[in-house]
């Protein structure tokens, strides 16, 4: 973070601006910074991170028990946000989850830093445990949650576990964004994946 960009966060404060808030965004920002540069994620120290945003040791430690927390926040703040669920139906509110999903393919492609911090972590297994038990298992948490109202609403076959339900949903487009990066993505996938499923996956009469 630049003198400038420190001297912000600092007026920020002084304008009332919660102390936690900005000081939290000028770490994450350092890290981003630290990043764009280059730094491979095992030469990102806690010292660095702080010499960088200009802040004590202690006061990254007062918001995250180590450097795999703050990372993990820090890939949270750069990914695109996740967008809200409409709740009109479960059909609508599973297409908005795999939009999600589809988006931050995208995001993963067009962005370098993504991609190259994404390509660390698999090969950081603490970074990618921290960020699997924090990211991954909320998304899939939603999933089970959804396909249980859909059961409950009869739109959704009850005699197959949850669990595989959830990965016969998303596992489609996870092989897209993941396992084929040079899939295609058109704005329409997460419906038509939804409405096939959800075509298949009807209660047997």
């Amino acid at each position: 973070m630049s003198s400038t960009e420190q001297e912000d966060v600092r007026q920020e404060i002084r304008r009332g601006r919660p102390r936690s808030e900005a000081v939290e965004r000028s770490i994450i920002e350092a890290v981003v910074n630290l990043l764009e540069e280059g730094a491979p994620l095992t030469e990102i120290s806690i010292e660095r991170i702080a010499r960088t945003a200009g802040v004590g040791k202690a006061t990254i430690y007062r918001r995250w028990k180590g450097k795999e927390e703050l990372l993990c926040d820090v890939m949270k703040a750069i990914e695109p946000v996740d967008p809200p669920l409409p709740g009109t139906s479960v059909r609508d509110d599973l297409v908005a989850m795999l939009e999600s999903l589809r988006q931050r393919g995208l995001a993963q492609r067009s962005s370098a830093l993504l991609h190259n911090v994404f390509a660390q972590m698999k090969s950081s297994p603490k970074l990618w445990d921290v960020y699997h038990d924090t990211v991954v298992v909320a998304r899939r948490e939603m999933g089970r949650e959804l396909i249980a109202r859909g059961v409950a609403e009869g739109a959704i076959r009850a005699d197959v576990p949850i669990d595989v339900l959830n990965d016969i949903l998303v596992g489609p487009m996870l092989l897209r964004t993941v396992m084929r990066p040079d899939a295609e993505l058109p704005e329409d996938l997460s419906e038509r994946l939804v409405d096939l499923a959800l075509q298949g996956l009807k209660p047997q009469l």
